[in-house]
């Protein structure tokens, strides 16, 4: 957890490490001979190179490696070594839908990916070992705390779909492909392993209803976009953010993927839309219909 220290703290250590500068025999002259006019200015190549998130990792570099990390081999591995601390990255695709570079590699059953960034310090959990066949581990966990299977994993996937992501593919070796088969088999023996997110269906003219922009702000970061995905399911999307996948879960009320205690709430009227309200499960806001156009 970082330490916050206060305005007096920060004086106090910033005047410590100037007498300790002149204690080892740097003047303040001679610290500054090499600069004009006594400035202290910062070397023009290490300015120009410190993102405005430092000390933090940059959020684009972050956002690349968890996503790279679904099926891009070549590509994780030019970046966590570089930077190994990127293999612990995570991602927050929309309303706490929270995934780490291993649980991408882990729910889309990339083995490889997963091997590389555990080399390079990320932490494994039950969906990692469900993707890599490791049945015992499984049980030993699942044993100590009844239940735990219940947990989803990023996008409400299941613990059990984990498993059968890597089963899929076509790069297992036999004896691989034969503890994939039992991973799936004693995950297939406990019901909560697959119990999948509230997901109601929706009709073409019901989606209809709702697609369109709706405004809680100025500008284009101020618009809420309701659209269709190809699986038939409605998106939410903010300007150009990766629209998110939304499930019904009661009349006029959707809940994003890998976010369950969050509302969509739809205010109807004639059949139609009108407004929108977000609730985390507290109200955020509340946005006007403006236009059908998705």
């Amino acid at each position: 957890m970082p330490e916050y220290h206060s305005r007096r703290d920060f004086l106090g250590a910033m005047a410590t490490a100037c007498g300790a500068s002149t204690m080892i025999g740097l003047s303040a002259t001679h610290a500054r001979a090499d600069t004009p006019h006594g400035s202290e200015r910062p070397p023009e190549s290490t300015a120009a190179s410190v993102a405005p998130e430092f000390p933090r990792q940059e959020l684009d570099t972050v956002r690349e490696v968890v996503g790279a990390s679904h099926a891009r081999f070549d590509r994780v591995k030019e970046l966590v070594t570089a930077r190994p601390a990127l293999a612990k990255a995570a991602w927050d695709w929309g309303f706490g839908d929270w995934e780490t570079a291993l649980g991408a590699a882990s729910h889309t059953g990339q083995r490889k990916i997963a091997e590389l960034l555990i080399q390079h310090g990320a932490r494994p959990n039950l969906f990692t070992f469900a993707m890599m066949g490791q049945v015992d581990v499984l049980r030993a966990v699942i044993t100590a705390n009844p239940g735990i299977e219940r947990i989803h994993g990023p996008h409400d996937i299941t613990l059990l779909q984990h498993a059968r992501n890597r089963l899929s593919h076509d790069d297992l070796s036999n004896a691989e492909r034969e503890r994939a088969k039992k991973t799936v088999a004693y995950l297939e023996s406990l019901p909560g392993a697959d119990l999948t997110a509230p997901d109601e269906p929706v009709s073409d003219s019901q989606m209809q209803a709702y697609v369109g922009r709706y405004r809680f702000g100025d500008g284009e970061d101020g618009v809420l976009t309701i659209g269709i995905h190809r699986t038939a399911h409605l998106t939410i999307g903010r300007g150009k953010e990766f629209p998110h996948i939304i499930n019904r879960v009661e009349a006029h009320a959707f809940a994003p993927r890998g976010a369950p205690n969050v509302r969509l709430r739809f205010e109807m009227k004639d059949g139609r839309a009108e407004t929108l309200t977000v609730h985390d499960p507290i109200p955020l806001l509340k946005a006007v219909r403006t236009s059908d156009a998705g």
